[in-house]
């Protein structure tokens, strides 16, 4: 028989393997087929740090459920995805399992490319505005901890992780609480979903971004890549949180878009070893590297941790020249001195100078300028130790926490970069989230700015076929679109958009 087991403990000392003894006792009989289901850390108790499964058994062999893709029948439609990130590559591999043959159209360059691009920037300051952190293929998730945990409870989220697994991605992906791949692992499966996209039929086209579109009769007509134009029945607007020239182009034509709240704030570093010390206890060092996530309402606005990066470095993130954006990154081993996270602030949309739809980019961009003018610009990130900007003093050295920035950093009060608001919701936050998590205002803590793409500034809006109410056939699409918010919920919508448009013609 084949049951489902919850709860089961191991001390952090003992091996999976003890699982399957377990199972053999709610069988009574040898364990023939064997599944984790869920596995999470359960370090509420420091004495008693433990791991807690879930998992599926059975004294039977039994074969994993198979997914049955239907197929079309008839002339298969000319759909065009514009962006080769989650929610593009998803929706391209969904599109080929049921017959459909899209054309991917990405404004960056393939993966190895891209990250050769991406460390001449961090070396030399020298920035390519389509080839970069927020632009290429894999998006923007590619640099950054591969982090798989969403807030969403999408059905979804399940096929997400299995086929992460499927092109590469390490086995646990698929039951871990808070699954992560790493960076490094990252490039490797987008590479891997690639090869599957052109094996099946699909076609890549790089350095081509999305510049304009034809709608004839209510429909899409064509779409053009520059002078090119294509014919197109479809087109999945998956194209990240940063194109912002694709936005201004969407807006002139029309498409209907609305301003949405986002978030900003700064990138805040401890050493790693102090995360694991104030999470584990004095056995940290024996235990996954350690992460968090606080939320504060110290103030009249929300300011929450993002995007945690245990064992991690900040990077340069700018895909505007005279900017400075930063983000985390992590490798899977997450092995790195420093961990670092999002620290931001609710921005909302009376803090936008007037009511039109692309007012939350020229928010993001001012805060990004400004941070790159104050910092000396090159690319160099300002930054404010956590004591100085608590005791409102500028900071002159730095304590035991070096910033891991790659570009170099300048010591700048935050208090000069963001408006009131938020500096006064970012310092009442430190010391109220200091409270559940031990050092998190530690003096030589460090603040480094600035970080802006939380995520999209706008919606572009659709209707309840996913398409937009501007003309059949185009479908926004992903966090760029304003509907995810990290890696797994982009990727469920580009395959909820794949399955809308598949719908359209099976």
């Amino acid at each position: 028989m084949k049951l489902t087991l919850n709860n089961l403990v191991l001390k952090v000392w003992q091996k999976e393997s003890q699982l399957v003894r377990l199972c053999e006792k709610k069988l009574h009989a040898p364990c023939r087929y064997f599944r984790i289901l869920k596995k999470l850390l359960d370090a509420r108790d420091k004495s008693d740090i433990r791991w807690v499964y879930s998992v599926e058994c059975s004294d039977r062999e039994e074969a994993r459920p198979v997914r049955v893709w239907k197929q079309i029948t008839g002339k298969a439609p000319r759909v065009v995805i514009a962006g080769a990130g989650p929610a593009g590559l998803f929706c391209a591999v969904r599109l080929i399992r049921h017959g459909i043959r899209p054309l991917v159209v990405e404004r960056g360059k393939p993966v190895e490319e891209r990250v050769k691009d991406v460390e001449d920037f961090f070396r030399t300051g020298v920035l390519n505005p389509d080839s970069n952190v927020q632009f290429g293929e894999g998006g923007a998730g590619t640099f950054s901890d591969g982090k798989l945990n969403t807030q969403t409870n999408h059905p979804l989220n399940r096929e997400v992780l299995e086929t992460f697994v499927e092109f590469g991605a390490p086995p646990e992906t698929e039951y871990l609480n808070k699954p992560h791949i790493g960076s490094d692992n990252l490039r490797r499966v987008v590479a891997n979903m690639r090869a599957y996209i052109l094996d099946h039929g699909g076609e890549i086209r790089y350095g081509r971004a999305l510049t304009d579109i034809s709608v004839k009769d209510g429909k899409l007509h064509s779409v053009f890549l520059g002078e090119e134009e294509i014919q197109a029945d479809e087109l999945v607007l998956a194209v990240g949180h940063s194109a912002r020239d694709t936005f201004e182009k969407l807006y002139e034509r029309g498409i209907p878009m609305e301003q949405k709240e986002f978030a900003v704030g700064v990138r805040i570093e401890h050493l790693q070893s102090a995360i694991g010390r104030a999470q584990y206890g004095s056995g940290y060092a024996a235990l996954p590297p350690a992460d968090y996530k606080l939320v504060s309402h110290a103030s009249e606005r929300a300011a929450f941790t993002f995007c945690m990066c245990p064992g991690g470095v900040v990077i340069p993130s700018a895909s505007e020249e005279g900017g400075v954006v930063t983000n985390g990154m992590s490798d899977y081993a997450r092995d790195k001195r420093n961990a670092n996270s999002a620290l931001v602030v609710q921005v909302k949309k009376e803090d936008f100078a007037g009511d039109h739809p692309l007012a939350g980019i020229a928010f993001q961009r001012k805060l990004e300028r400004a941070a790159f003018a104050a910092a000396g610009g090159d690319y160099k990130a300002p930054v404010q130790l956590v004591g100085d900007f608590l005791s409102d003093k500028e900071s002159y050295y730095f304590g035991e926490v070096q910033p891991s920035y790659a570009r170099g950093t300048a010591f700048v009060p935050m208090k000069a970069i963001f408006p009131k608001v938020i500096s006064d919701a970012l310092a009442a936050a430190i010391p109220d989230m200091d409270r559940r998590l031990a050092g998190f205002a530690a003096y030589d803590a460090v603040l480094t700015g600035v970080e802006s793409r939380t995520s999209s500034p706008l919606r572009i809006l659709r209707d309840e076929n996913l398409q937009s109410a501007f003309a059949e056939g185009i479908y926004p699409c992903g966090e760029g679109c304003g509907y995810a918010g990290g890696i797994t919920s982009a990727a469920a919508d580009g395959l909820r958009v794949a399955q809308a448009i598949a719908d359209k013609y099976l």
